[in-house]
């Protein structure tokens, strides 16, 4: 198999409008937002409560797609490492993984805190953290 199909469950609210802004890190962000998710996968928000930990992963829909090779964060002083040594948003699949803390649910609605990333990103799945 060399293509696949992903379909968005939702796209994410929340006032990260650029990159400048934007926390490095999920770990080092006390950002807040709205996963809004699309009615029809709901019923799979059943279980998801207040006060959890989640990890939602993002299709970084600005995120180049042809560059394999990066400076860590950023820091040219580190060297060029691969994108699959990295946690670059920029690599031929551009999926990001955070672990959020769930704030309220309201119907469709999960608010969230630990952001990291731009308003309107297209959200890809949601798991329980372990």
């Amino acid at each position: 198999m060399k293509e696949a199909t992903i379909r968005f469950i939702g796209v994410l609210q929340s006032d990260i409008t650029n990159l400048a802004d934007a926390p490095k890190i999920y770990t080092e962000s006390s950002r807040t937002g709205t996963l809004e998710i699309y009615p029809q996968y709901q019923d799979g928000l059943d279980g998801i409560r207040t006060g959890r930990k989640i990890v939602v992963l993002f299709w970084l829909h600005k995120a180049a797609r042809d560059i394999l090779k990066v400076y860590p964060r950023g820091d040219k002083s580190r060297g060029l490492h691969g994108v699959f040594a990295t946690r670059s948003p920029m690599r031929p699949n551009p999926i990001a993984i955070s672990e959020l803390t769930v704030t309220a649910v309201h119907d469709n609605l999960i608010e969230v805190s630990g952001l990291d990333i731009l308003d309107g990103t297209p959200i890809v799945d949601i798991k329980k953290k372990i």
